[in-house]
């Protein structure tokens, strides 16, 4: 029997500066309570509306991705946004991806902070009118939306963000409850963040 369905992809964007527990908590939770064949992890060289101090280059930030994602089958790492023009706007990104792979099924994961800041992205209408968007909490945010693509999740939040690993290592803090082991010793071995 052959299975005509299309590969149905959750595309998590972000700049994983760096990956972190949290992020996989949240991939590992949609991918299991939700018809998804696969999650690819979409690394922004440079989000339009974050102006970050201490991003590391996009290299360095998808060898601690990579290394993050290796033990799970259906977790990827994207570089498709490598060689678009920089800032990344999201529906740029999606309409490549639906050009390089027509018969995939693309949908969106944020947060719910980012929906409710969503009018502030290029083109967004065509995010929201066009894909399945599932949200996340985050920051206490309570959101009412009656759209039937745009699903509200219980996915877990871990009390983890990537600025706070950046402040501890830069402390001498321990980073090993927050992020994968591969990616701490990664971040040990070339002194990333100090």
């Amino acid at each position: 029997m052959i299975n005509n369905s299309p590969m149905n992809v959750g595309l998590f964007f972000g700049s994983f500066n760096p990956i972190h527990n949290g992020h996989l908590a949240i991939a590992a939770y949609l991918y299991n309570h939700y018809a998804l064949d696969e999650i690819w992890f979409v690394l922004s060289p440079q989000n339009p509306l974050k102006n970050e101090k201490n991003i590391l280059s996009k290299e360095q930030r998808l060898r601690m991705l990579e290394a993050a994602l290796l033990p799970f089958d259906n977790f990827k790492a994207s570089t498709v946004e490598f060689d678009m023009p920089t800032p990344s706007y999201t529906y740029l990104t999606l309409r490549k991806l639906r050009k390089i792979h027509p018969t995939f099924s693309f949908s969106v994961i944020m947060g719910n902070d980012a929906m409710a800041s969503i009018e502030l992205w290029k083109n967004y209408r065509e995010i929201i009118d066009n894909y399945t968007i599932y949200l996340y909490p985050r920051n206490n945010i309570r959101l009412s939306i009656d759209k039937e693509n745009i699903i509200i999740t219980k996915a877990p939040v871990l009390p983890i963000s990537s600025t706070d690993i950046r402040e501890n290592i830069s402390e001498g803090k321990t980073i090993t409850e927050l992020v994968p082991e591969a990616v701490n010793q990664i971040i040990i071995a070339e002194k990333l963040y100090r």
